[in-house]
């Protein structure tokens, strides 16, 4: 062989060996976005209005405080300071707010299935996950709307398994064809958790269902003494009916999640103009204080217990009332709930990612894509709804999810912001360009080394030229994602829960799925 072919083929090879090395996956300390970054450099309140909302905040627990609290509420409330009135409503003092603040749980961990997937959030890390209610699942590509069934969420599941930027599954929709409470608690698990191995939340409807899911989550973790040494689900739990009542169901679950040691979400979600005040700065004082009594309420129970401290207040179109989950507002009302739980250093959850819009189209991009990036710069712990959801929470789209992993991918970027060292300011760099090299930075080793480790690149969007999108046949974005999302169901059927496991659990409640639908 040549001298020439000898050289060519050298070169080569190491190119070769140059992308090999850039495709392969990355460790996960040097990947570009991951779970858990920082972030909280985008703060909506001074920090006098954050002062005057926690002030306000204190006024509206100690003199107005919670109605319609259950017996076993008062008692365990009353019991550590708070103050049954005759007029039915219970109230907090500040010594006791503040005392319980205090002493609140903010090192826990929200397991997966998976170890792997375990979030244990600190300060501003922030993790972007799915949630909510759909009744609705969004079919694209007729461009109509279906009621949600067992599948969709086993399917759902399932394609957030393989979704680098989406880290927790909270069921996203409800199941139209279980009719019965029970069957659809249990179906509501069972199809989350046979779908994937990170975190799961879910909620419950009353207290007897609740025992039945511990039930069935003992048998999956191999035991109670397993469950409670890696709880691998959590209670989204609206313990609260705005304004400032308790909800008596979700309350009595509430109790059995806390002493059954699953974490809950401690979740309010009041509607500025209708069920919380219309202005932003009175929803956020009304949300916090709610979620505050909560706090105080987990405690009562059992101190110490985990909780998420979920101010989840919504927006209204005062044009008409209805939920405007899409807004500008929406993204500030988040992002000003994320700072309030920065301010008394708990763990904080919200919703965002919501929109107004129907279908996957240019309206969803800029509001999920604005409120994702805002509460994430906020440093909001754990981004609930940040994906999938339309129609003001109506709608859920599978297609959506892989849509969505690539925007939360450029969200993640911004939360991570920007590192200046003395390598990242580029002195030498300039230098070797500009006196020593082509005048460029193409193929300069900072360059290349970067590639991976500075810059997120989409899975499905398109950044290709006009002549080269012509030449690929004008990829369409939403028909891209129905591919994808064919081939993921087609082919992912995860098997972390055994054969033998799954049939005890057929075996001891009405599981829908067949067994055939889950891969057996």
């Amino acid at each position: 062989m040549s001298e020439v072919a000898e050289e060519k083929k050298s070169r080569r090879g190491g190119r070769n060996a140059r992308r090999a090395e850039r495709a392969a996956p990355l460790p996960e300390e040097l990947r570009p976005v991951r779970a858990g970054l920082e972030g909280g450099t985008f703060k909506p309140l001074s920090e006098m209005d954050v002062v005057r909302i926690n002030e306000a905040v204190m006024d509206v627990l100690e003199t107005i405080g919670m109605a319609d609290a259950i017996p076993s509420c008062v008692e365990a409330c009353t019991a550590i300071g708070a103050i049954y009135g005759d007029d039915g409503r219970l109230r907090f003092p500040r010594s006791l707010v503040e005392e319980i603040i205090a002493s609140a749980n903010r090192d826990f961990t929200l397991h997966g299935f998976d170890p792997k997937h375990d979030m244990s959030p600190k300060g501003h890390q922030v993790y972007y996950g799915t949630a909510g209610a759909a009744v609705h699942t969004v079919d694209v590509e007729n461009r109509t709307y279906r009621d949600s069934t067992v599948q969709d969420l086993y399917d759902a599941a399932r394609i957030v398994e393989g979704l680098d930027n989406v880290h927790f599954f909270q069921r996203p929709l409800t199941t139209r064809d279980t009719v019965d409470p029970l069957d659809m608690d249990i179906n509501t698990l069972y199809a989350s958790l046979r779908g994937t191995t990170k975190h799961v939340g879910t909620s419950i409807t009353t207290p007897e269902n609740a025992e039945q899911v511990l039930k069935m989550l003992h048998v999956i973790a191999g035991g109670e003494d397993k469950w409670r040494a890696r709880p691998f689900v959590s209670n989204s739990n609206c313990f609260v009916v705005p304004p400032m009542k308790f909800a008596e169901d979700a309350s009595a679950v509430l109790e059995v999640c806390v002493r059954g040691d699953m974490p809950v979400l401690l979740l309010s979600a009041g509607q500025a103009g209708a069920t919380a005040p219309a202005s932003i700065a009175g929803a956020v004082v009304q949300a916090v204080a709610e979620v505050l009594a909560g706090l105080i309420y987990v405690n009562a129970i059992k101190k110490g217990a985990p909780a998420i401290f979920g101010t989840w207040p919504f927006v209204s179109d005062l044009r008409t009332g209805a939920m405007s989950g899409g807004s500008g507002e929406q993204a500030l009302l988040s992002s000003a709930c994320a700072q309030m739980a920065r301010y008394y250093d708990l763990i904080g959850g919200a919703a965002t990612g919501m929109c107004d819009a129907k279908l996957p189209d240019m309206q969803a991009g800029y509001e999920r894509g604005i409120s994702n990036v805002m509460t994430g710069l906020a440093g909001l712990n754990f981004n609930y709804e940040s994906v999938g959801m339309y129609a003001s929470l109506l709608g859920f789209s599978l297609e959506s999810l892989i849509i969505d992993n690539d925007l939360l991918g450029q969200a993640l970027r911004c939360v991570r912001g920007i590192e200046v060292t003395e390598d990242s300011l580029s002195i030498e760099a300039i230098r070797q360009v500009t006196t020593e090299g082509p005048g460029h930075y193409l193929g300069h080793d900072q360059t290349i080394s970067l590639m991976q480790t500075e810059y997120v690149y989409p899975v499905l969007g398109d950044r290709s030229s006009p002549k080269e999108w012509v030449e690929k046949g004008r990829p369409d974005l939403i028909e891209e994602a129905v591919k994808m999302k064919n081939e993921i169901l087609s082919t992912r059927f995860p098997s972390h829960i055994s054969n033998d496991i799954d049939d005890a659990l057929r075996d001891q409640f009405n599981i829908v799925l067949p067994k055939e639908a889950v891969g057996r």
